[in-house]
């Protein structure tokens, strides 16, 4: 059965990002990575639920998501955007494959950073950044989900690359066999994938062509 919870707060993150804080229904429990399905409690609204991604940690008073919106599609994600503090959704979760399985190599497109933001923010606090890295695909610099908190995760290796733009320091092109060999020096690790479909089914392939164990790539399947 859904809950209810209530809108505390949302400010932005990008140009098309928001970080979103809402009230915690009691006795909900979930890992980092996790997600749950949201939907704006309107009669219009009730049953376009969509999956988004906790960013908050388990232990943490209330609960947190950030979420990309996409106004050109007049959907779920625009009218989130819209709202005020005290706008009343569902939850219905949590659910969701990728989970924290230790240090390694996190792979990401776009909005598809979100699972690793609570699982990263967990490596961070418990001083076990170590082997982290992150390769993050984006279109341009500007839609670089967090880029300064990334950057400055104390033990995170970050490489950034985009596929529309050239930039300074940045790679450009896109996650594919050739950037993974300049990128990784080791594939017998754990690798954290999530973004487009396509996308994770090609940087899935590559990543085993190179001599990833199936095995050992976590992401998410299905939705």
């Amino acid at each position: 059965m859904a809950d209810r919870i209530i809108l505390k707060d949302l400010k932005p993150v990008t140009h098309d990002t928001h970080h979103y804080t809402f009230s915690r229904p009691e006795g909900l429990s979930f890992e980092p990575g996790q997600a749950a399905e949201l939907a704006i409690d309107r009669d219009e609204w009730r049953d376009e639920g969509r999956p988004f991604t906790f960013v908050s940690q388990p232990e943490d008073d209330d609960i947190e998501f950030v979420i990309k919106s996409y106004p050109d599609h007049d959907g779920v994600t625009e009218k989130l955007a819209q709202l005020k503090p005290g706008a009343e959704l569902t939850l219905d979760g949590p659910f969701g494959a990728i989970t924290d399985h230790g240090p390694g190599t996190f792979i990401a497109a776009g909005a598809g950073i979100t699972p690793f933001i609570s699982i990263l923010r967990k490596h961070r606090r418990e001083g076990t950044m170590d082997g982290c890295t992150l390769l993050f695909a984006n279109k341009t610099e500007a839609d670089i989900i967090l880029r300064g908190e990334w950057e400055a995760m104390k033990g995170l290796r970050a490489e950034f690359i985009l596929s529309d733009e050239k930039v300074d320091g940045l790679h450009h092109g896109k996650i594919d066999k050739s950037i993974l060999e300049e990128l990784v020096t080791d594939f017998d690790q754990t690798f954290y994938l999530c973004g487009p479909q396509e996308f994770v089914d090609d940087v899935r392939d590559a990543l085993k062509d190179l001599g990833a164990k199936e095995s050992s790539i976590v992401t998410e399947e299905g939705w």
